[in-house]
């Protein structure tokens, strides 16, 4: 399925008192990936939600292999699962510079109806985007 990759300098804030990344960190890290997946697809979270369609995390998983720290380079893979229903789920990679792997995660979010709080199917102008 479709993925991108994007690049993130890790700033002195997001790490603690041992010098490494704190973890809950990882869970924007993933935010981040999601968010230009879309962005690369020609959609965004803001057009979405002035759209009338949430789409909130309903499961999160990571496993964390590594530390990254300070100043350090991060890659983060974000890879569609499966096509989307009225759930779309997100495989994730998160590496070094030199491609050790340090994290690997995984996201369910489900599409929401803002005005009824109810799920909905994934809006096709995603699945069209999709088949391009």
């Amino acid at each position: 399925m479709k993925f991108d990759k994007i690049q993130i300098r890790v700033r002195y804030g997001e790490t603690d008192q041992m010098g490494v990344v704190y973890h809950g960190n990882y869970a924007l890290y993933l935010e981040m990936g999601r968010i230009e997946w879309l962005r690369k697809l020609g959609i965004s979270y803001k057009s979405m939600e002035e759209n009338g369609i949430m789409l909130p995390v309903v499961s999160l998983n990571i496993n964390y292999k590594k530390s990254a720290g300070y100043d350090d380079v991060i890659n983060v893979k974000t890879q569609l699962k499966n096509k989307p229903t009225a759930k779309i789920e997100f495989d994730y990679e998160i590496t070094n510079e030199k491609g050790d792997i340090l994290t690997t995660a995984s996201t369910i979010l489900v599409f929401i109806d803002k005005n009824t709080n109810r799920p909905i199917k994934a809006p096709q102008y995603i699945l069209d985007a999709l088949d391009d």
